[in-house]
């Protein structure tokens, strides 16, 4: 299974459209999302794209609602959660948050890899036996 991340994309349907289409060539079968899309039209690519979206919300999403429904009704299916939200992912724990400081440490370190947002900085670190990886702003302002 190949995995695209995203953090921080604010509103900017374009960039969104562009990574998605990079994400469809390189084979990308689920996008995970670590908040801060701002308005729900900004998941409209997801639609022409048919890539399977996991989020979580961040500080800038004022219509949670609006944007969990948008979620919902994509055609290849999209689900938004308050984070932080744990998944499996072919056996490897996998947590998912806008901003890590929001969690306890026991917490992260409980899962293989850790996925943020939140600083639009791209970082990768080790912790432990866990990989923190912020993919930074795929907004491009």
């Amino acid at each position: 299974m190949k995995v695209g991340i995203l953090a921080d994309t604010h509103d900017h349907v374009p960039a969104v459209a562009e990574l998605l289409r990079r994400f469809g060539e390189r084979g990308v079968s689920l996008v995970l999302h670590a908040g801060d899309y701002c308005a729900p039209f900004v998941l409209g690519p997801f639609g022409d794209a048919g890539i399977p979206l996991v989020g979580v919300f961040g500080r800038n999403d004022g219509d949670r609602d609006g944007l969990r429904t948008y979620a919902a009704s994509l055609p290849a299916g999209g689900e938004l959660f308050v984070g932080p939200h744990s998944l499996d992912l072919d056996g490897h724990a996998v947590l998912l948050v806008h901003d890590p400081a929001d969690v306890p440490l026991r917490s992260l370190e409980a899962h293989a890899v850790v996925l943020y947002g939140s600083t639009h900085e791209a970082e990768m670190a080790e912790r432990g036996r866990t990989l923190l990886v912020n993919p930074g702003e795929a907004c491009g302002w």
